[in-house]
């Protein structure tokens, strides 16, 4: 069962934003997904608290006292989303369990210092899973992307692709709907950028 998780010890870069739609691909596709919310704040959960009965469903876990749960039965597809701070025990015990890791990252500096020895972390780390990153709230075209881009490929890391800043991604989220809920037309830049960070997860 592969097992995704959507990691990032910086807050506010867009680890729900991504970890949902991610969630709702999956399910798009038939599978029996699992959206689990390491982060106590439970964002994830509470998205899925708005998402229609009408919608494929996207199932949660419990996290009690800081252990990871078991997935529901006949899960097929595990999306995991941490929390800011992301370390210690709760991290070891999340990387044991994990196939691929997607770091998202806004292309500032700020951003990617903050994230630098967490990379580095990632890349140390003795574990079976592949890392990728992904630049969030980024025009590919700007200067700032490519600092981005210059930047992780001296880790020896791949950059997944960039998402775009839209309020397509605040909006959907606040019906608890993604991407693929949705008509593509509404939504088809956003699915275009997609196609390579499905393509990664998928291999």
């Amino acid at each position: 069962m592969p097992v995704i998780v959507v990691a990032n010890p910086k807050g506010g870069v867009g680890k729900s934003t991504l970890a949902t739609n991610l969630a709702g691909y999956f399910t798009y596709q038939g599978c029996n997904v699992m959206l689990g919310d390491v982060d106590v704040q439970q964002s994830s959960r509470s998205w899925l608290a708005l998402r229609p009965q009408s919608l494929p469903p996207i199932a949660a876990w419990e996290v009690g006292e800081g252990h990871i749960a078991r997935p529901p039965k006949g899960t097929t597809h595990m999306v995991l989303d941490t929390p800011a701070g992301f370390d210690g025990a709760r991290f070891d015990e999340v990387m044991r369990i994990a196939d691929k890791v997607i770091v998202p990252l806004q292309a500032s500096m700020f951003d990617i210092l903050a994230t630098q020895s967490f990379l580095q972390k990632l890349k140390d780390h003795r574990g079976k899973y592949h890392v990728g990153v992904l630049g969030m709230r980024v025009n590919s075209r700007t200067r700032a992307a490519d600092q981005l881009a210059h930047y992780v490929s001296g880790l020896g890391l791949p950059v997944l692709g960039y998402l775009r800043d839209t309020q397509n991604y605040v909006q959907l989220a606040a019906h608890g709907t993604t991407l693929w809920d949705v008509a593509p037309s509404r939504v088809e830049k956003d699915i275009e950028q997609w196609q390579d960070i499905i393509q990664w997860v998928q291999h």
